[in-house]
């Protein structure tokens, strides 16, 4: 069972070693044996347990997280020293570099990102052609009740979104470069699903030879830099500076006006790798849960479909602008991203120095997880938190209404940088296949059989299930 204390009193060197705790650090109650109740009900809001020799802060509540990601932003600004990543970027990029180089690579890509189309029409333009190709692939099925495993498609179509920002274009789905892309992204640590040692390098970095994890990242990254270099020596022999096609170009045209600097090669690969990887897993795997609760509630689907009746012309699929005349569906996919859950831990951060916080001394370096899953869940919030439940971001009158407690993308200093990205891709994707298709289980599946149980990995997803696309009459 894993030991748990409050914040300021810290176990005594020596003492028995914890248990690693479930994926939600039993903010739900835990199914370990003897432990009935949440943590966070019986040791309070803010608490340690311990991952091997590490002792980690939990905060848990979206008053507490708000609290410490807002009201405290520089004492819980920096990210956590996770050794699996260290070991694998160098410090490099965005999502696990630290002070001033974070800072300068945030900078660049936000200004970047809104250069190339975040939140305008241009990138709505991109997101809807991938829209387009996903339809006819669905299409190709011909109506049939063939079952589709939508996993593998949905990855790619939304990776190619994120590839037309980065590379200036789109590719193929059978495109070899682009395969091999997405297979080798696939091996690294934070879309592992099926192997224990990157968690174990994590708790035990001295010992990471007997595990193996630290060859196998080093052989991966390996890989992954020879094959990204390539296609950045493409870009650079090709680089107009009055024609920049993307981000790997606006970044090459950095390095060029800026030598010796934050912008470097080992910056550039591993900027290009988050973005690639924020930018696909957690948007697709929504998706894909999106459609699996379609499927078991039917009833739901049914209502966004008549919602899109009388407000998209015959044969057009939604745009953006149209989110404000589709409450229904807006409530639908915000409820999808609260339901799923899909990153219930966010990602680890840490204190720059001590901090004293609601009556606790956190020392100086503590990695400090912001439980999103208890923000998501809150009882204070929720009026029913376990279920799915759209009815939570509408009010009596049926209007859209947002949610403080929301927050998926995390709040603060480090909350995603591509929320924007993320959002018009869920509503774009979303509400263009329940325009064409209906969404129901394989023949001799009933809804009741569908599996809600998440599939655990550093995201929440859903387990191997078929879907059945039938177009709309």
């Amino acid at each position: 069972m894993p030991r748990s204390t409050n914040a300021r009193r810290w176990p005594k060197e020596g003492s028995e070693a914890a248990v690693i705790p479930c994926p939600w650090l039993c903010h739900t109650p835990c199914e370990l044996p003897g432990m009935k109740e949440p943590l966070s009900k019986i040791y309070g809001n803010v608490f340690t347990v311990h991952f091997g020799p590490r002792r980690v802060v939990v905060l848990a509540g979206y008053e507490t997280i708000k609290d410490a990601l807002l009201n405290h932003a520089e004492e819980f600004g920096e990210r956590a020293e996770i050794p699996i990543f260290r070991k694998m970027t160098q410090g490099n990029g965005i999502a696990f570099s630290h002070g001033e180089l974070w800072k300068t690579m945030r900078r660049f890509t936000l200004s970047t990102l809104r250069d190339f189309g975040m939140g305008k029409r241009t990138l709505e333009i991109r997101i809807l052609e991938e829209v387009n190709a996903l339809i006819k692939y669905f299409e190709s099925y011909h109506g049939e009740w063939k079952p589709i495993d939508t996993k593998m498609i949905l990855n790619n179509a939304v990776s190619n979104v994120i590839c037309s920002i980065l590379f200036g274009e789109r590719f193929e789905y059978d495109d070899p470069v682009f395969l091999a892309l997405l297979n080798m992204c696939s091996k690294m640590p934070i879309n592992s699903k099926t192997s224990l040692a990157p968690q174990l390098y994590n708790f035990y970095p001295s010992l990471g030879f007997l595990s193996g994890a630290s060859k196998i990242v080093l052989q991966n990254i390996s890989e992954l830099n020879a094959f990204l270099q390539k296609l950045f020596q493409e870009h650079k022999e090709e680089l107009n500076e009055n024609d920049l096609t993307g981000f790997v170009d606006a970044f090459l045209l950095k390095q060029k006006q800026k030598p010796h600097t934050a912008f470097n090669n080992g910056n550039l690969m591993f900027s290009t790798l988050d973005l690639f990887a924020a930018g696909t897993e957690t948007t697709s795997t929504t998706v894909r849960w999106g459609l699996l609760l379609m499927m078991k509630y039917p009833e739901i689907q049914r209502k966004i479909q008549e919602e899109m009746n009388h407000v998209i012309e015959p044969g057009e699929l939604p745009k953006l602008e149209d989110r404000k005349k589709m409450p229904y569906t807006e409530a639908v996919i915000h409820e999808i991203q609260r339901f799923a859950n899909i990153v219930p831990m966010g990602v680890s951060r840490s204190t720059p120095s001590d901090v004293n916080f609601r009556g606790y001394v956190i020392p100086k370096g503590t990695e400090i997880i912001p439980l999103l899953t208890s923000a998501l869940n809150d009882e204070l919030h929720w009026k029913t938190p376990d279920q799915f439940n759209p009815s939570h971001f509408l009010d009596a009158s049926g209007n859209f209404i947002r949610r403080e407690a929301f927050i998926p993308f995390s709040i603060g200093r480090r909350a995603c940088l591509g929320e924007g990205l993320a959002k018009m891709e869920l509503f774009l994707f979303f509400s263009g296949l329940l325009r064409k298709f209906v969404f129901q289980p394989p023949p001799g599946v009933d809804k009741s059989d569908l599996d809600l149980t998440a599939d655990v990995g550093f995201t929440l997803t859903p387990m191997p299930h078929l879907v059945c696309a039938v177009p709309c009459e």
